[in-house]
């Protein structure tokens, strides 16, 4: 990977990575994964893994990641009790790569629901010149599996209507295994998330409709079985708060 270039003869030796990803009871996968993420990161100036927990972790996954991130220095283990929902833990995993200096920011989804394997597509898309590469479970070679057809239905509709009304032009608009230059992503969080449910990946992905853009086949395995309907209202809600604001010319 070190002799890798990208479009600006930028090496990969060159870049430093950041990873954001949201932990809750993640106990029986959680340093399993960690490592299998950094397998697929090697060749970079630098990486760093933010693993962002907070109220809701209740199985002990925090000791095991404070006891691996005393092994493992890419690992930093952020606590975050602040935090509301898992917006809020996202959030704070953007700021704290964007801070830290990352020219790349990796999102993934922990509990394998994303698989590390899928990581250097992602690499090499990003080597292209790309703002943001998306994953896609919806684009030829992508996968939705190990959910109830409902999940699937939510996930495809919202995608078509989002499109629709928000002028967007991806496959998946609901899908959160993605990757930002440092430029994209800080555009994004100071444009300001207001989305407090999963419509949050859409509301990004709104965001950088105008950037350079591209999206890769990911298979995604669900681990949880329902949408409830609070989740329903807020993506609602907010795709007609941005419909409202495109139409308007503000968005």
């Amino acid at each position: 990977m070190n002799s890798f270039k990208t479009s600006n003869n930028l090496r990969f030796s060159d870049v430093n990575l950041g990873i954001v990803c949201p932990m809750a009871n993640e106990r029986s996968t959680a340093v399993e994964f960690v490592k299998a993420v950094l397998e697929q990161c090697r060749g970079f100036k630098s990486v760093m893994f933010f693993a962002v927990l907070d109220n809701a972790c209740k199985d002990g996954t925090i000791d095991l990641l404070k006891e691996l991130q005393n092994k493992v220095p890419q690992l930093k283990v952020i606590w975050a009790p602040e935090d509301r929902c898992v917006v809020d833990a996202y959030v704070r995993g953007y700021r704290e790569a964007l801070n830290a200096g990352c020219d790349w920011i990796l999102e993934i989804d922990a509990s394998f629901s994303h698989h590390p394997s899928q990581i250097p597509q992602f690499f090499d898309k990003m080597a292209e010149g790309y703002d943001c590469v998306f994953g896609s479970r919806f684009c030829k070679g992508g996968k939705f599996t190990e959910a109830p057809l409902s999940r699937y239905f939510i996930s495809y509709a919202g995608s078509v209507l989002t499109n629709l009304l928000l002028g967007t032009r991806l496959k998946d608009m609901t899908s959160g295994f993605e990757m930002f230059t440092n430029a994209a992503l800080r555009k994004v969080v100071d444009k300001g998330i207001q989305s407090r449910g999963h419509f949050f990946q859409t509301e990004i992905k709104t965001y950088c409709r105008n950037m350079r853009i591209v999206e890769v086949p990911i298979h995604y395995r669900a681990p949880s079985q329902n949408v409830n309907f609070a989740v329903i209202i807020d993506a609602f809600s907010n795709l007609f708060r941005l419909f409202g604001k495109r139409l308007a010319g503000n968005l």
